[in-house]
């Protein structure tokens, strides 16, 4: 069964830049779901926002008082209801701090957001990138994701080459 994915668009520029935002990150979030097999009934919330909301969430949820790409909030595991779960997660993307990255490393705005979907939707799922070890796991998944959707390896260095 499908996830219910729900896109909510705080900022306009999410679409005046990139018209398909929300099928993209429809787009990463399921294949990322599909490539764990993960199979229950369950929903996502995710807000597209500026670096303003970014930086106080970021804040207020992680003590860091600066904005960034991609932040994930897995529901606990108490909101299962009868083994199903009823509600993942949230995540939100940052407009300014996914453009500006995007840029800096050579690549299409559309490539960039479909690696945080995927990135954000693994978090969700309880990947973590804490250490060396996840960290080489969880990049793996993730190349491995994006090659499926045709994108390409998001760490490459030759992206920041040109």
């Amino acid at each position: 069964m499908e996830p219910l994915i729900d896109i909510e668009i705080e900022d306009e520029r999410w679409l005046d830049t990139l018209p398909d935002v929300s099928e993209i990150v429809e787009t990463g979030i399921s294949a990322a779901l599909k490539a764990a097999k993960f199979t229950e009934q369950a929903d996502i919330v995710v807000l597209l926002c500026d670096d303003g909301q970014m930086k106080q969430l970021n804040a207020e949820y992680r003590n860091k008082d600066k904005a960034t790409n991609v932040l994930s909030f897995p529901a606990p595991k108490s909101l299962r209801v009868k083994g199903v779960l009823e509600h993942l997660g949230d995540m939100a993307l940052g407009y300014e701090t996914c453009v500006r990255e995007a840029k800096e490393q050579n690549k299409p705005l559309k490539n960039h957001v479909m690696h945080l979907a995927v990135h954000g939707a693994l978090h969700l799922l309880g990947h973590d990138h804490i250490d060396d070890a996840e960290a080489e796991t969880m990049e793996a998944l993730e190349r491995d994701i994006l090659a499926g959707l045709g994108v390409p390896d998001p760490y490459a260095q030759d992206h920041a080459n040109g």
